[in-house]
């Protein structure tokens, strides 16, 4: 089922979530929504599924306004980070919950909603447990069965709210395996939301980046991580660091060195933007930035180093090899190899 939000605008007692945004969703899509709190995304899910209305703006399931269609109408399944099932049930009861209380022109028999129940418990790797009780689980297990509802109504688009925010990061990192191989083999369209880079990075077929009620970018996490199109986007997604520079006639300067860079972005003031494992250390300084290190830490095969940059002692992090000790005090001198340069936010 393809999904289309067109123009959506939402206001919570005039107060705007949402600003006129816009997004295709393919049929058979796993799509993330990215974004840290308050950006709008579980919003936006919220909209899909039928739990709030526009109030501006369009919402199309296929080729139809589903825009003032109920959760039912629109036929979604909707996973929520702390699961809901019903304790008094047993996990087959719990999945078979939504084919129960369908109107009895389309509800199945009992015996088909066993076996659809077990068959999908048997999908998430549950099986022999349909007779057991959600107290009787794990955090992982029960998400899992919250998983398996979802899916045993046969949605037109399976909807996650932050699936994995209640479990361990251990836990966490199995499920998203998991989460895809399901996807895979089942073909819903899935869209859910998340606040972890990583997690959206991981599962995503393409990931929307959202900030303060606006779609930033929509992309491949290939794509959102190497061509970022906005600060807000490079600061976010993966590690970065910044520096205040200026744009003349196309070249950067960090007060009064040429770094030896060139970008099209127009003159004035402006921030340069680079990974800190994008990095190559250099002897000389001919355009390279150099600082004196405040700060070094080992982290695994690699080290972590904070300089202390220009006349302004700006704090940039870069990522060296492990047997460069980078004493505290001494001068250290980089070159990004991969950058971005974008207008200053001021």
């Amino acid at each position: 089922m393809e999904v289309r939000v067109v123009e959506v605008r939402k206001e919570f007692e005039q107060f705007p979530a949402l600003h006129n945004v816009s997004l295709d969703i393919h049929s058979g899509e796993l799509i993330a929504l990215l974004g840290p709190s308050g950006s709008g995304k579980t919003t936006l899910l919220r909209l899909i599924a039928g739990l709030e209305s526009p109030t501006e703006g369009t919402v199309y399931f296929g080729d139809e306004d589903a825009s003032h269609k109920t959760v039912q109408e629109r036929n979604v399944g909707f996973v929520f980070q702390h699961y809901a099932l019903f304790r008094h049930m047993t996990l087959a009861q719990n999945v078979g919950f939504g084919l129960k209380v369908r109107p009895r022109t389309t509800r199945p028999s009992k015996t088909d909603i066993h076996k659809r129940a077990v068959d999908l418990l048997n999908l998430v790797q549950l099986q022999g447990l349909e007779n057991r009780y959600p107290a009787q689980l794990s955090g992982g297990q029960r998400q899992r069965v919250a998983l398996a509802r979802a899916m045993a109504i046969e949605p037109n688009v399976l909807l996650l709210d932050e699936p994995f925010g209640a479990l361990d990061a251990q836990v966490r990192k199995e499920l998203r395996k998991w989460l895809r191989e399901i996807h895979d083999s089942t073909g819903h369209t899935t869209v859910f939301v998340t606040h972890d880079q990583d997690e959206a990075l991981e599962l995503a077929d393409r990931v929307v980046v959202m900030s303060q009620g606006r779609i930033e970018q929509v992309g491949t996490p290939d794509a959102i991580y190497d061509n970022p199109n906005s600060a807000f986007v490079y600061g976010f997604i993966g590690e970065s660091s910044r520096l205040n520079v200026r744009v003349e006639q196309g070249a950067v300067w960090l007060a009064d060195r040429a770094l030896g860079l060139k970008t099209d972005q127009a003159d004035g003031d402006a921030i340069l933007y680079f990974r800190p494992h994008d990095v190559e250390l250099v002897d000389g300084c001919g355009g390279c930035i150099a600082g004196v290190v405040t700060a070094t830490r080992r982290v695994g095969a690699k080290r972590r180093v904070e300089l202390e940059v220009g006349g302004n002692r700006e704090i940039v992090e870069i990522e060296i090899p492990a047997e460069n000790e980078a004493v505290t005090g001494n001068r250290l001198a980089f070159r990004p190899k991969y950058w971005r340069v974008f207008a200053s936010e001021s």
